[in-house]
């Protein structure tokens, strides 16, 4: 596969304009690159990494790596050849990620890490510049953006984005890019080359204070009039209005005819409803002639806002990258990286390398859901004939036999898979995944 040949890791002139300090293809020679934090987590703990082209590929000769092993820790980070900083530069962060399992709880993201980095310490405390990528755990399910900001007013200097980033939680490969922006310190976070979210960095992280503070001397006026309606001192409550009950006896109601009243007492009509009742009596109310309105506190200049023109340079001198997960349930797979100031490189990349296999991938895990499916239903219906054989209840009619719909698992896969895009409100849409449990 073009693009597939040999791994390029440090300063390279991809294109006349662009630099890429870093890329991965996870060839034979990954682990000569790539270190385990062995004092992070004991031996047990650690889960064991894979390097494979998954259960379903558009080429098996194109390997990524795999964590393997459930409630595991995972981590792994390989060093730039040259140390780099963003600041008037674009950023982009790019990689593939693939869950081939069912993810119910683990993370996938990326880190990239300072120059006081030590490999075989590497884990969660190790202080990074920036964390991205995938985070899903029960209804939890979003793309990480987290940058670290040394200048902020908090105690907690990692930021996370202050509104959720979708992700994808199906069994496909998925391209994950992050873009920051240096002419306008902007930023762009997209999945398989499509924007999720996207805007100024300043609105979207609380890199600072905000610009300005309710002004602590001012106070609402002890006269002032906020409400809106009053009671009308005119209006009085009719005559008799209370004695009007709220139930009265069923005037169609006849009295059995089989009533005693010497053993079952004088027999009273039951009560119902009065159409005549209208409930407790209220006053009128009526526009408030005093109404000012509600009343706004006023603002002043937070004296404690600042502006940084260098957002965008959330990388300062980059020394590596790095995984550090904890995953429930294994299964999850990564690709080709690419750590670059261009976007026009990471796609001409992703091009060669995510986009030429997609397809063939895609087909794979069609074909193979198409069998599993069909080896389901073909298992079912010979166990129910052999139970119908043995004279078992099947329980068809009441669904409590042997089988029901609950104990087959079938994966059904959607052509489109559309609905993890946002919705016109801004909320993130309900996420439809290639595996929908009957």
């Amino acid at each position: 596969m073009a693009g597939r040949g040999l791994l390029t890791v440090g300063l390279l002139a991809a294109t006349a304009s662009a630099t890429v300090y870093f890329k991965e293809n996870f060839d034979d020679k990954w682990e000569s690159r790539w270190v385990v934090p062995i004092n992070w987590k004991t031996a047990e703990e650690m889960g064991e990494w894979a390097h494979t082209a998954g259960d379903w590929f558009g080429d098996a000769k194109d390997k990524g790596i795999k964590t393997t092993e459930d409630a595991r820790f995972y981590g792994l980070s390989a060093k730039l050849a040259k140390p780099f900083s963003n600041e008037g530069k674009d950023l982009v962060l790019q990689y593939v990620v693939k869950h081939e399992q069912r993810l119910d709880c683990g993370g996938a993201y990326i880190k990239l890490l300072g120059p006081k980095l030590d490999q075989a310490s590497f884990g969660g405390d190790t202080p990074y510049q920036i964390m991205f990528g995938p985070d899903v755990c029960g209804s939890t399910q979003r793309t990480h953006v987290i940058f670290n900001y040394p200048q902020a007013k908090a105690e907690e200097k990692n930021l996370l984005i202050k509104q959720d980033v979708p992700t994808r939680t199906d069994q496909l490969s998925h391209l994950y890019t992050l873009h920051l922006i240096a002419a306008n310190n902007s930023f762009n976070v997209l999945i398989d080359g499509e924007s999720v979210r996207a805007g100024a960095l300043e609105g979207a992280w609380d890199f600072s204070p905000p610009k300005t503070i309710l002004d602590p001397a001012q106070s609402k006026p002890a006269d002032w009039v906020d409400e809106a309606m009053m009671v009308d001192s005119e209006d009085v409550k009719p005559a008799g209005w209370d004695d009007i009950p709220a139930t009265v006896p069923d005037a169609e109601a006849a009295q059995p005819e089989d009533w005693d009243e010497e053993e079952d007492g004088t027999w009273e009509a039951p009560m119902v409803d009065n159409p005549e009742y209208m409930g407790p009596w209220t006053p009128k109310m009526v526009a408030n002639p005093a109404y000012k309105g509600a009343w706004e506190h006023p603002h002043i200049a937070n004296p404690e806002y600042f502006e940084d023109p260098k957002l965008h340079a959330r990388a300062k001198e980059v020394t590596a990258v790095g995984f550090e997960l904890w995953q429930v349930k294994s299964g999850t797979m990564f690709d080709d990286i690419i750590l670059t100031d261009s976007l026009e490189e990471a796609n001409a990349y992703a091009k060669d390398t995510f986009w030429a296999k997609k397809e063939g991938e895609k087909a794979m895990l069609d074909a193979a859901e198409a069998l599993r499916v069909e080896k389901e239903k073909a298992e079912r219906e010979e166990m129910m004939k052999n139970a119908e054989a043995n004279g078992e209840d099947m329980g068809e009619e009441d669904g409590e036999g042997m089988f029901s719909a609950s104990d087959i698992d079938i994966t059904e896969v959607d052509e489109d898979d559309e609905d993890w895009e946002e919705d016109e409100d801004g909320e993130d849409a309900e996420e439809t995944t290639f595996t929908d449990e009957l």
